[in-house]
């Protein structure tokens, strides 16, 4: 045989071997269901800041997450270093509504790894009890400030759920089920808190309508640990939902309490109440069956339901335990273009407006509020609870946390990584061990990002990061954040028993569990 047929060979063998060996290991999702090419991709990955930089886009130009996020989300993941050398490239001087955070002259400093007081999980426990105004029989303090958000099986992956669900137990942080009901995947040791959707999915009768018995029964048998009502989400407000005919699988079924094989339709709107007064006593009807906190998760549109939802917790005592606002940057598996672009406040303003609205009427510390809608990085996360938020809920980043690539493609169920689809070949590339401490190092670490810039501000809690210690830039000029967002001293901060309790938490030994 000729030479070149020997080397033709030899590199046919070659190949076969990365074949193999891609199949077969564990890793990295994008190998396992596309070997060989796949490497394409991690290759031009390597070699894309040089190309962006003369050809494409710059580091912060891309959408919805730029490269400088996902690769601070992938390298904090992965546990490898997340740090960017040589100052920044962003014109901080350009950019409109840029925040920037006004550190303290003497900030505190926290225990150095090996010292004693560190705590290698960098625990960051919520400055309030979810519950505890209204005292549900099952009112507690959620351990960690960062959670994730909803996502349903049957929009993620089997394999992605159970990954989030290990890694939020990992973590110490609660798992949002989404919408779509609580399945086999959400079972894995991280505790949840229940999403129930206009489809009362997991809860339904046999024509579509809300059974309590059925609810308490699901309750009953997972570990949850709080109840979200959806009223509708910043990507897609107030239309509905479809989950095509081809993805009711079986399974999926038999979750959602639908029949196999046909279309699943969210309704618009809920049919077990119809306005504030009727939402107020189904809260408390589905608290008083379990002694759950209950929560209402909405994005902001007109203002006059959260004028009025206020004003009837102050005068008739009923309320939800905690409120969830997502901004209408937020995202989802599908919706049209224009319900995604141009339906809903921007987290900021939506939720400011709701804030202030609580704040007037004397009813804001008596809430736990959510913050949702890209928070998942550390000065957008510390906006957010300078602005009166308790807690962050994470989605998509915890997606690039367990291997999404922001390949747009979650409405087509054509996911290259297996997080965003029912395909079981694409799927089986995800694997749900390793990924899910991918989920936990990247919650952790951004715990420890907000711990630092909370120390630096010289603050123990990023909670007790007060809005004037953030102001946002506006070409030359700046401006306090407390005045672009209308507040009045000290709204934002969590009441003074809270504020209390959660700086002697901090300074409690590493190995002190947080306080029911």
């Amino acid at each position: 045989m000729s030479a070149w047929l020997w080397v033709l060979l030899a590199v046919a063998a070659f190949l076969v071997v990365v074949a193999i060996y891609d199949v077969f290991q564990r890793s990295r999702a994008i190998l396992r269901n596309f070997p060989v090419i796949g490497h394409l991709r991690y290759l031009l990955e390597t070699f894309g800041p040089e190309l962006r930089q003369y050809i494409v886009t710059s580091n912060d130009e891309e959408r919805p997450f730029s490269r400088d996020q996902r690769r601070w989300v992938y390298a904090s993941a992965k546990q490898e270093n997340n740090y960017f050398g040589f100052g920044t490239d962003n014109d901080l001087e350009q950019k409109t509504g840029y925040v920037i955070i006004r550190h303290a002259t003497f900030p505190l400093t926290a225990p150095a790894k090996g010292q004693p007081g560190h705590d290698p999980d960098h625990r960051v426990p919520c400055a309030k009890i979810l519950g505890g105004t209204r005292g549900r029989a099952r009112a507690f303090r959620p351990a960690s400030i960062v959670n994730t958000s909803a996502m349903s099986y049957g929009s993620l992956s089997g394999a992605a759920i159970e990954a989030l669900n290990r890694g939020a137990a990992l973590a110490g942080a609660l798992h949002n089920t989404g919408e779509g009901g609580i399945s086999a995947h959400h079972r894995h040791g991280g505790d949840l808190i229940w999403q129930i959707g206009t489809g009362y999915f997991g809860c339904r009768d046999d024509a579509g309508r809300f059974s309590l018995e059925r609810f308490q029964a699901t309750v009953a048998s997972a570990p949850v640990r709080a109840i979200e009502l959806k009223l509708s989400q910043g990507a897609k407000p107030g239309l509905g939902g479809l989950l095509p005919a081809a993805k009711v699988t079986p399974e999926i079924a038999r979750i959602r309490g639908v029949p196999v094989g046909q279309d699943v339709v969210s309704p618009a709107a809920h049919s077990a109440f119809t306005d504030v007064s009727s939402l107020l006593d189904f809260i408390e009807r589905l608290a008083d069956a379990t002694g759950l906190p209950v929560v209402i998760k909405s994005a902001v549109g007109e203002m006059a339901f959260w004028h009025e939802l206020a004003r009837q917790m102050r005068q008739t005592g009923r309320a939800p335990d905690f409120i969830t606002i997502d901004g209408g940057e937020g995202g989802t598996g599908a919706a049209p273009l224009v319900f995604a672009d141009h339906v809903a406040l921007p987290w900021k303003l939506g939720f400011a407006s709701v804030y202030r609205a609580f704040a007037e009427e004397g009813v804001h510390e008596d809430v736990v509020f959510v913050g949702s809608g890209k928070l998942g990085f550390p000065e957008t996360g510390l906006l957010a609870l300078a602005m009166g938020a308790d807690l962050i809920a994470v989605a998509r980043e915890a997606m690039l946390a367990i291997g999404c690539i922001q390949a747009q493609r979650c409405h087509s169920g054509h996911c290259p990584t297996g997080v965003a689809t029912q395909n079981r070949w694409l799927a089986r590339g995800l694997d749900p061990t390793l990924k899910a401490a991918r989920l936990a190092r990247y919650l952790v670490t951004l715990r420890k990002d907000l711990l630092q810039l909370a120390h630096a501000c010289g603050q123990p809690h990023p909670g007790l990061v007060p809005l004037d210690a953030i102001d946002i830039i506006e070409g030359l000029a700046r401006r306090p954040a407390r005045e672009v967002f209308g507040y009045q001293p000290q709204w934002g901060m969590p009441p003074e028993d809270d504020q209390r309790a959660i700086a002697a938490l901090m300074a409690a030994p590493a190995t002190a569990a947080p306080a029911a």
